[in-house]
């Protein structure tokens, strides 16, 4: 839905060159309207440019992305891990309790190695009319996401190509991005036409059009991570964005926004200082009572540290060696998991583990015996993924891999239904931010997560942001004066020395 919001009141809202960074042409005090993209709030009509991205199985509810977006904020629902048929009912849960002035968007997880999911989910998406998408693990331009993208693209009266639809990528890596900045391959939107999924004018619009809107430097964070350095990758996407712009003329700029670590004003602030158009959450909002994960977890998540998490193998990824960052304190399922992915590299087959290492694992972690693992695993492939069975037949390590993904799947369910008997395997993807966010607000109102909203999150953070680089602006004009202020919005106070505060504050130029 695209959406006027006329009563924003954002400093440099009506300027339409306005680049990222901070607007702040009273030179008294940021508010944190003011911080990133002005286009970025007329394009999604929302008050701060801020997301909360979203969270596998549903973990970033229907009750989360509503707050959100009743709130004037953007949250995506997570779709990742879900039937289709409970992603429509969480569509049609949100057409119902969202205003149709307000705003809210889906994920979109990418899957080659499974096209067909990802085709449904886009078909599922079109069907509903959905303007918003997060597209998360993209490895490639997919047919599926550009024909979400592209689906009602048209020409404006002054003959412009024009997009309907919004896709905000998640990506860590150079090559991956190159693409998403680019039009869509042309034999790529070709094919879609062919198969009826574009129309020639939604075609022709395409190839003036980048595949994404938004893209977002995905640094470090919970689940699956490049263990990116954000000020290493925000500056180089924002310079592959302008050498893109440069490149292919497009009329509107492409946003670079900013996700991972983001768990304190400061943090979120020295995004903006570096120039990101707008930032995305995730772990903190976690532990919030709209988030759609156990109690359990989530007293588990309050308590955490910084230094909490840990990497563990991937279950998605887990023959590709691939790592999720997740909770350690109070889990055995990072030691665990990266147990079975050493035995999964040591030995040809379930036959060859060595029988002490096999006791454990059948007795102590799994409840059950490979053979009974195996029944069940079978069962449940048979109708949605029937090649694997013909490829577990022919390749005993494969049948392998799919025998330890019964357990990983087993300790992502018992941690979101809060399974007791399942907590010492408790699978909970986290990154660093949700124990420097505990830190801040210890001793606040929001140090007891039932008070956490995620509209509440969403303001401590962007509203310390705007007290962080207020105070840095008075400090910058009087060098002595650098007292942080206590946040208004659920912080500590915070006093800073001059030397950790930031040198300077700029803008995109």
């Amino acid at each position: 839905m695209e959406l006027d919001n006329p009563g924003l009141g954002n400093a440099g809202l009506d300027d339409p060159g306005h680049d990222a960074g901070l607007d702040n042409p009273g030179g008294e005090a940021f508010a944190p309207g003011q911080l990133g993209s002005p286009e970025f709030l007329r394009d999604y009509g929302v008050r701060y440019a801020y997301a909360a991205g979203s969270m596998f199985r549903g973990i970033s509810s229907v009750d989360l992305v509503a707050r959100m977006s009743q709130a004037g904020l953007l949250a995506y629902f997570g779709t990742g891990g879900l039937p289709l048929e409970t992603v429509e009912e969480a569509l049609t849960s949100l057409r119902q309790r969202v205003a149709a002035s307000h705003t809210f968007g889906m994920n979109l997880l990418c899957n080659p190695d499974r096209p067909e999911r990802e085709e449904a989910v886009v078909s599922l998406l079109l069907r509903h009319d959905v303007r918003h998408i997060e597209a998360a693990a993209v490895t490639r331009v997919t047919p599926s996401l550009v024909r979400f993208r592209f689906s009602g693209a048209h020409r404006d009266a002054a003959g412009g190509a024009v997009a309907l639809r919004h896709v905000m990528a998640k990506v860590s890596r150079l090559d991956i991005a190159r693409t998403l900045l680019a039009p869509p391959p042309t034999e790529l939107v070709n094919a879609l036409v062919a198969q009826g999924h574009l129309t020639r004018e939604e075609a022709e619009a395409a190839g003036e059009l980048p595949v994404v809107s938004d893209l977002c430097a995905e640094a470090d964070s919970g689940g699956h991570t490049d263990r990116r350095n954000p000020q290493v990758l925000l500056p180089e996407l924002r310079r592959l964005r302008e050498d893109a712009m440069t490149r292919h003329g497009y009329a509107k700029r492409i946003r670079v926004g900013s996700a991972g670590g983001l768990g304190t004003p400061e943090a979120v602030a020295a995004a903006f200082v570096s120039g990101a158009d707008f930032v995305v959450t995730g772990s903190v909002n976690q532990c919030t009572p709209e988030a759609g994960t156990s109690d359990a977890v989530k007293d588990l998540l309050a308590e955490l540290d910084s230094e909490g998490t840990a990497f563990a193998s991937s279950p998605e990824l887990f023959e590709l060696g691939a790592q999720v960052q997740v909770v350690r304190r109070n889990t055995s399922f990072a030691p665990r998991a990266n147990r079975l992915y050493q035995l999964y590299r040591t030995y040809d087959s379930l036959e060859a583990i060595e029988p002490r290492s096999a006791r454990v694992v059948q007795e102590g972690w799994f409840g059950k015996s490979f053979e009974e693992v195996w029944e069940e695993t079978r069962a449940h492939i048979a109708e949605s993924r029937p090649h694997e069975l013909e490829r577990a037949e022919k390749n005993p390590r494969h049948r392998m891999a799919l025998i330890f993904g019964w357990w990983f799947a087993r300790t992502t369910r018992a941690a979101v239904e809060g399974d007791v008997a399942g907590s010492p395997d408790f699978q909970v993807h986290c990154g660093p931010a949700m124990g420097a966010f505990n830190r801040y607000v210890a001793g606040g109102p929001l140090e007891n997560w039932r008070h956490r909203h995620v509209d509440s999150v969403a303001e401590v953070l962007m509203g310390g942001a705007a007290d962080v680089l207020s105070d840095l602006l008075a400090r910058l004009r009087t060098p002595h004066a650098a007292t942080v202020r206590n946040s208004r919005r659920g912080g500590r106070a915070n006093t800073c020395s001059p030397e950790v505060l930031p040198l300077a504050v700029t803008g995109d130029q």
